[in-house]
């Protein structure tokens, strides 16, 4: 008999770094003393709030983080363990342990969620308004879990309300994968319902962390979105996908009103949140101006500040090591791999400070050349290569290129300089330096690389600006907010707005979508972000396929360091775009049916 193993999981309740989660019982505990009082019913949720992702562990790709910021076009990473960069070489399948790893997750947080719901009544001393909080809390959980194995999977299995026993046989269960529209459709009731249920809970201070109403309706918008993306909508690749009675499991007509769903969800959660519970995160210089490059490094370093919708409240700490610089001879506190590496093309994709993109003939972008300049994390003039140059503030937050100041100041002003010879380059790390030259800056702390004491920012207010103008967009071109609230995102960011002197709007339906493109792409970097959009657009075969650059690692001239090579000919083709459902799946129900290709 073939067991659901992966839907099930044990009593024995796991911890995490946060007041609430990181909560851990004495020892095992039967099923009834466990929901019989709210201490141990508390400890039950905390495990079911370990299963949501922790996006600073990519560079060990487990059971809830993903490899998204190395296995995209933004970035490479130089350890060849990581999950990314088989991705990026087409080196998986179905047997893959990290596919299977992420499905099991998920799927056993939900199984979790329905046990929590189903047996939460029996809770002696639970009131009525926490059991209620709860409930809801856990609903939120569960519906955020499937999204995450949509937004993978593609059509997944909706469990229903009734938790399935760990020994129980797929085959005579009779489980089958359900559509896109249902399993879309699940996870909207489900926030819906427990966002009305949620309504004035508290979720800062010491709730910071718990599902709340805000999130709830973001969450909205992300399943909605990903439903009206040409992935999901209209793709005609997924004829053949169907479930055991041959229903189609991914519509084959387009849909627009899938569009104008999620610019309403969107809207409402703009209206009801903005600028009372939300705003975009900003930052002032002395004499009052915008201060764009600290408003657009501090939205992520600064704890639950007024943009950031959802941060985990406690994670790893593998991404500090892998963004700060080897910096050979350096004290550990400033001293990492610099793995984290970002592609020539990432780099190329930031806008000059006049708000063009580099191919512009306005931009004044110099592919050659050095020129003094200071850097808006720089406290004087240094000789700088010209392309990184008089470049867009989100540029300086979001690269460590050769002969920057580094962040951390308590030990001097350390320069680092990744070409071969330098004291973050090959020759000094051995195995640990940037295999493109430039290293990921965004998203690192200002202290101490060691430091674990921080939120994992997961989602914020630009990027449900950003959905609502796509949606817009794609529904009603023209439409004035579209411009709003994308100039919104600019001007924070410190560069011109569309429709300002000197930079017209985007004239076409056509070329407002490429800017809002480029616009995600940039103020949305290295936010596990990037690796979905280009999937749910469905140009990942062209931007996440051939030759990807970086600068020259191997010269041994500092000189010679600067010219862009070749660093690996990624692959990326059509049944990528779907990842395969674990082949323990498959063998354990045949009703199940793969993901084409695979």
């Amino acid at each position: 008999m073939k067991k659901i193993y992966i839907l099930f999981i044990g009593l024995m309740l796991i911890s995490c770094d946060d007041d609430f989660l990181d909560q851990v019982p004495d020892d095992r505990l039967t099923f009834d003393e466990t929901f019989s009082r709210r201490n141990t019913v508390e400890k039950y949720l905390a495990n079911i709030y370990s299963r949501i992702p922790s996006e600073l562990d990519q560079r060990y790709t487990n059971a809830n983080s993903g490899p998204w910021i190395g296995g995209s076009d933004e970035a490479e990473y130089v350890w060849s363990f990581h999950f990314g960069n088989f991705l990026n070489i087409g080196d998986w399948n179905a047997t893959s342990g990290d596919v299977n790893d992420l499905w099991n997750n998920f799927y056993q947080g939900i199984r979790s969620s329905s046990t929590f719901i189903q047996n939460i009544d029996q809770c002696t001393d639970c009131n009525e308004e926490i059991t209620q909080r709860y409930i809801a809390e856990t609903r939120v959980l569960r519906a955020y879990f499937y999204y995450n194995l949509m937004r993978l999977y593609g059509p997944v299995i909706l469990m229903g309300e009734n938790p399935v026993p760990p020994d129980a046989n797929l085959a005579e269960l009779g489980l089958t994968r359900n559509s896109i529209e249902e399993v879309t459709n699940y996870i909207v009731t489900e926030l819906d319902e427990a966002a009305e249920t949620l309504t004035g809970s508290p979720f800062t201070g010491a709730n910071a962390g718990r599902m709340s109403r805000p999130f709830a309706k973001a969450i909205k918008v992300k399943t909605l979105l990903f439903a009206a993306s040409p992935l999901y909508n209209g793709n005609s690749d997924y004829s053949d996908l169907t479930n055991a009675e041959g229903e189609q499991l991914v519509s084959l007509s387009y849909d627009e009103s899938k569009w104008a769903a999620v610019a309403t969800a969107a809207k409402e959660f703009i209206d009801e949140f903005v600028p009372g519970t939300y705003d975009l995160y900003r930052e002032f210089n002395n004499d009052g101006s915008l201060n764009p490059y600290l408003s657009t490094r501090n939205v992520m370093l600064e704890e639950w500040n007024e943009e950031m919708i959802y941060a985990r409240p406690r994670g790893g700490n593998a991404y500090h090591y892998d963004v700060t610089p080897y910096h050979l001879g350096y004290p550990d506190e400033v001293r990492g791999a610099g793995g984290l590496s970002v592609t020539q093309e990432m780099v190329d994709a930031y806008f000059m400070e006049n708000g063009r993109s580099i191919d512009d003939p306005e931009s004044g972008y110099q592919r050659d050349g050095f020129s003094d300049f200071q850097a808006p994390f720089d406290v004087e003039t240094r000789e700088t290569y010209n392309q990184w140059v008089n470049r867009e503030p989100r540029f300086y937050v979001g690269v460590t290129y050769n002969r920057s100041l580094w962040l951390n100041r308590d030990y001097g002003n350390i320069i680092t300089t990744t070409w071969y010879g330098g004291n973050s380059g090959r020759q000094a790390g051995t195995n640990d330096y940037p295999p493109t030259g430039y290293i990921v800056r965004k998203n690192m702390i200002l202290g101490p690389q060691q430091n674990r004491d921080r939120s994992v920012p997961m989602l914020r207010l630009a990027e449900i600006y950003l959905d609502y103008v796509e949606a817009l967009n794609e529904y009603e071109p023209g439409n004035p907010d579209i411009l709003v609230y994308l100039n919104e995102i600019r001007e924070r960011a410190g560069i011109p707005e569309y429709g300002s002197e000197g930079l017209e709007e985007p004239g076409s339906q056509e070329e407002m979508r490429e800017a809002i493109h480029k616009e995600r792409r940039v103020e949305l970097a290295f936010e596990s972000v990037r690796y979905f959009d280009a999937r749910r657009w469905k140009i990942a075969e062209d931007d996440f396929a051939g030759p990807f650059h970086g600068l020259d690692i191997d010269a041994r001239e500092e000189s010679e360091f600067y010219n862009v090579v070749t660093f690996e000919n990624r692959i990326f083709d059509s049944r990528h775009y779907l990842w395969p459902i674990p082949q323990g799946e498959i063998n354990s129900n045949p009703d199940l049916q793969q993901n084409p290709g695979w």
